[in-house]
């Protein structure tokens, strides 16, 4: 698993609240959780890197993204135009956009890639329909990379990811080459700008 310096919280909030637009502005924290890692495994079949970079994990109910879902229970302290900016707090177990935040995908979520957008389209495509229990058994089901932790919550590594998505051997060398080249240059320049 590699270091959280390639997460990428702007987008991360905008993939949130493009689904949470999607689905009327409200949803279960965990299917949006699902839909999110979805997208991001999506993003690494397609083109072999991440969407929003986050570290992948297994947790009880399936796997996730574990910055992400910080951000989600209110852990983690949020960027300027990050977590915050777009959602609201979760009220139980659903989570909203906050109001008037989006209006359209097209002129508001500036941080995601034309790229980034039809991987979000393409998965709320397929999953969109699915309730918050249908996604967490598909993940289950689905995501060979997702091992059952128990109680605990165990990374998943992307050489695990590469191998459950069929990644042949040059395939997935050359994508954790791409992911520690990403996440060495981000290290880099966050140590310049500190």
């Amino acid at each position: 698993m590699f270091s959280t310096d390639i997460f990428d919280e702007k987008k991360a909030s905008e993939a949130a609240a493009y689904f949470l637009l999607q689905s009327g502005g409200r949803m279960p924290a965990l299917q949006l959780l699902a839909l999110l890692y979805l997208a991001e495994r999506l993003s690494f079949q397609l083109h072999s890197e991440p969407l929003i970079g986050d570290c992948l994990v297994s947790l009880p109910h399936g796997p996730a993204l574990s910055i992400t879902c910080r951000h989600m229970n209110g852990e983690l302290d949020s960027t300027i135009g990050g977590w915050d900016s777009w959602l609201a707090l979760r009220v139980g177990n659903d989570i909203g956009l906050q109001d008037g935040v989006l209006r359209s995908q097209v002129d508001d979520l500036q941080e995601l890639s034309d790229s980034d957008l039809d991987t979000l389209e393409k998965t709320w495509t397929t999953f969109g329909q699915m309730s918050q229990h249908e996604l967490l058994a598909y993940t289950q089901e689905n995501c060979s990379e997702w091992k059952n932790p128990g109680a605990l919550m165990i990374p998943i590594s992307h050489n695990d990811l590469f191998d459950a998505l069929g990644f042949s051997q040059e395939r997935k060398r050359d994508s954790l080459a791409l992911l520690e080249e990403r996440n060495a240059i981000s290290r880099s320049f966050k140590q310049a700008c500190a």
